[in-house]
C-alpha cells in the first residue's frame, strides 16, 4: 500500500534510482505505519540490490544529507532477502556498519511498507504471520535487551531510557497480540508513572522537556528486566 513519503525520502530516491544499482527503495519504520514526526523520527529505508555495493558508494549517495533528518537505509542484496541471519551494510547515524534486517523490520515491510520505487515489500519478502511477529519481537527482547539489561548503567542516557520504555510497551503488545505497535501509541502504553508518560508524549512530539535522569534511569531498566525475563 502506498503511503506519503517525506521530501528528504523522494529526493533520496530520485539519488538512488539515478545511481542504477538499486532495483527497489521500500520504507518501513514510522514512515510506512503512519507515526512519523518529522525531526523526531527516523526514516528508516532498505534498497534491494543486484550484489552488495561498496562502501565509497553507499557513502557518496548520503552525502549531502542533513543527519539530524537520520535517514538510514539497509543495503538487502536480493538473493539473500531470506537470510534471516545475514547482515547487509547500512548507513546509520552518519556511518557505515553491518546489520541484519531485523524481524520487526520485515514486518513492519510486509504489512505497512510500500515503495519510493521499484515492486512492493510484499512481492519481495514472505508473509508474516501473528507467530512470526512474537518470534521478532522476543528475538529482540532476548538479544539486544537481554544485553542493555545486564547493563543498568547505560540507562543514565535519555534517549536509551526513552527507547526502553517504548521498546518494552512494543515488544509486549507484540508478544500478546502479533501486531505492531507504534512508537506513539507505545508512548501511552509504558510502564510509566503519568507524569514520565506525559513527559514522553512531549519529547515524541518534538518538545524540549527533561525528565529526572536518573529517576527515568531506573523506570526503564527495571521494564526491561522485567520484560526480557517475561519474553525470555
Amino acid at each position: 500500500m502506498a503511503g506519503m513519503n517525506s521530501p528528504v525520502v523522494d529526493e533520496f530516491g530520485t539519488r538512488l534510482r539515478a545511481a542504477g544499482w538499486v532495483s527497489d527503495l521500500l520504507v518501513a519504520g514510522s514512515l510506512a505505519t503512519g507515526d512519523y514526526i518529522a525531526r523526531v523520527s527516523d526514516l528508516d529505508l532498505v534498497a534491494v540490490v543486484p550484489a552488495p555495493p561498496d562502501p565509497d558508494q553507499i557513502a557518496a549517495l548520503h552525502a549531502g544529507f542533513d543527519p539530524a533528518l537520520n535517514l538510514g537505509c539497509v543495503y538487502v542484496a536480493e538473493d539473500r532477502l531470506g537470510d534471516l541471519r545475514a547482515e547487509h551494510p547500512t548507513w546509520t547515524h552518519g556511518q557505515l556498519v553491518q546489520r541484519v534486517l531485523s524481524g520487526v523490520t520485515r514486518a513492519e515491510l510486509v504489512r505497512h511498507g510500500y515503495p519510493v520505487f521499484g515492486r512492493p515489500p510484499a512481492s519481495l519478502l514472505p508473509p508474516m504471520t501473528d507467530d512470526d511477529i512474537r518470534e521478532a519481537a522476543r528475538a529482540e527482547l532476548t538479544g539486544y535487551w537481554a544485553w542493555a539489561a545486564r547493563r543498568p548503567w547505560i540507562f543514565r542516557d535519555p534517549a536509551l531510557a526513552d527507547l526502553a520504555l517504548t521498546s518494552m510497551a512494543r515488544g509486549r503488545h507484540a508478544l500478546a497480540h502479533g501486531s505492531l505497535l507504534t512508537k506513539s501509541a507505545a508512548v501511552e502504553s509504558a510502564a510509566a508513572p503519568p507524569w514520565l508518560i506525559a513527559q514522553l508524549r512531549d519529547r515524541r512530539q518534538g518538545r524540549p522537556v527533561s525528565s529526572p535522569r536518573l529517576r527515568t534511569a531506573w523506570l526503564a531498566w527495571r521494564d526491561t528486566r522485567r520484560t526480557v525475563k517475561a519474553a525470555a
